[in-house]
């Protein structure tokens, strides 16, 4: 049986992570952590900005703005900010999906990020995940297509794809919402693709704190009379961002430099090839360099230690020594429930710039040999995780 199991055990072991995050900045300094998950996002506000931050005077300042500022980089009639991708999706699903009705749902690889399914279930809609196009059928009573443009594991789907769904959609007259939470940045600068708008959407949304310096948030746009509908549900449920989210999210638009993540190319083919010269099963991903779960489980294998602990484990352990010990936070130590566990280290992120490779590679390496020490021992890892 895992010792992380279920969402409880999840919410732990982030709330530990926090405070070990916590400890290092305020016992040594922020300089000693290094943000590498790719989502480590920012605030960026003048005094002038925080000044405007009263209840009524900052939204009515900046939402304005972020219309302007939503627009350029998703297109769209209309946007609107939420207070995460998640309550956006939810949002958008509680205003446009029926009891009973048909949800289909493209992922260029699965699984799909979980506020998805989980969205559909609570209004008991039936939901269809593929990610085999020659399997992606129409269905009767469908209220909603969603297509995912790049994965939890940045898995980037192909234009002639999203085109030929969009295409199904559009004869059918439903509804398409994407998925863009990091793809609206990750498909456009490195893959040089459209924006999900301008392939004939209906609805967009992206995560604010994902490849660029924005805060954790939403933008959702689209056509207006399906903005307004969301808008309502959001607003119903308190699914809205705050003004301060919304300032903090125009700021990190207008910042975001699509060049930062081309550079990140050339950083993750050195890391790459520096790593696999120690370990045989990391991946690249297109900012920087991934292990996922079965693969770490195969790294592991090869010293032919007895242990017992699961390989979804495997990923929060080696994840949590990396903070402890190292400062580096990923993805599965400070991740939501449901997260991808794949640990990331992304070459794109801020933090990434004080770093150099070998040092990159030195925490890594370490961290590596101190996980095949505490595998055998579940009373030091239950520590580690949730500091008991």
């Amino acid at each position: 049986m895992s010792i992380i199991s279920n969402s409880l055990d999840e919410i732990k072991k982030r709330e530990n992570a926090l405070k070990i995050i916590e400890n290092i900045t305020f016992n040594k300094g922020r300089k000693y952590l290094f943000d590498l998950t790719g989502l480590s996002g920012g605030f960026i506000a003048s005094s002038n900005d925080l000044n405007l931050l009263e209840t009524y005077v900052g939204p009515a300042i900046f939402e304005n703005q972020l219309e302007i500022q939503g627009k350029i980089h998703l297109g769209g009639e209309k946007v609107l900010g939420v207070n995460r991708t998640s309550s956006g999706i939810l949002a958008t699903i509680l205003a446009l999906v029926k009891k009973n009705s048909n949800v289909l749902h493209f992922v260029p690889e699965k699984p799909s990020h979980p506020s998805i399914p989980r969205s559909c279930k609570l209004i008991c809609a039936n939901y269809y995940e593929f990610d085999n196009i020659n399997d992606f059928k129409l269905l009767d009573n469908t209220s909603l297509i969603i297509i995912t443009g790049s994965t939890m594991d940045h898995k980037v789907i192909s234009e002639d794809i999203f085109l030929k769904i969009i295409k199904i959609a559009k004869e059918n007259n439903i509804p398409v919402f994407v998925d863009d939470a990091s793809g609206a940045r990750l498909r456009t600068a490195v893959f040089n693709q459209k924006r999900a708008w301008d392939l004939g959407v209906d609805l967009v949304i992206t995560s604010t704190d994902k490849l660029m310096n924005g805060p954790r948030g939403g933008l959702l746009a689209g056509k207006k009379e399906l903005i307004d509908l969301i808008k309502v549900k959001a607003n119903e449920f308190g699914l809205e961002a705050q003004g301060s989210s919304i300032l903090a999210m125009v700021n990190g638009l207008k910042e975001y430099n699509p060049q930062n993540l081309i550079n990140a190319i050339s950083k993750k083919d050195e890391l790459f090839n520096l790593i696999n010269e120690s370990f045989s099963y990391f991946k690249k991903t297109p900012t920087g360099i991934m292990i996922q779960e079965e693969d770490l489980k195969k790294e592991v294998d090869k010293y032919n230690i007895n242990y017992n602990v699961s390989s979804s484990d495997l990923t929060y352990i080696f994840a949590m020594i990396l903070l402890k010990n190292q400062g580096i936070i990923t993805i599965p130590a400070v991740s939501m429930p449901g997260a991808s566990n794949t640990i990331r280290f992304d070459m794109s992120s801020k933090d990434s710039n004080n770093l150099s490779i070998e040092d990159v590679y030195n925490k890594i390496n370490w961290s590596f040999d101190e996980l095949l020490k505490i595998i055998k021992n579940k009373k030091e890892i239950r520590e580690l995780l949730f500091s008991l």
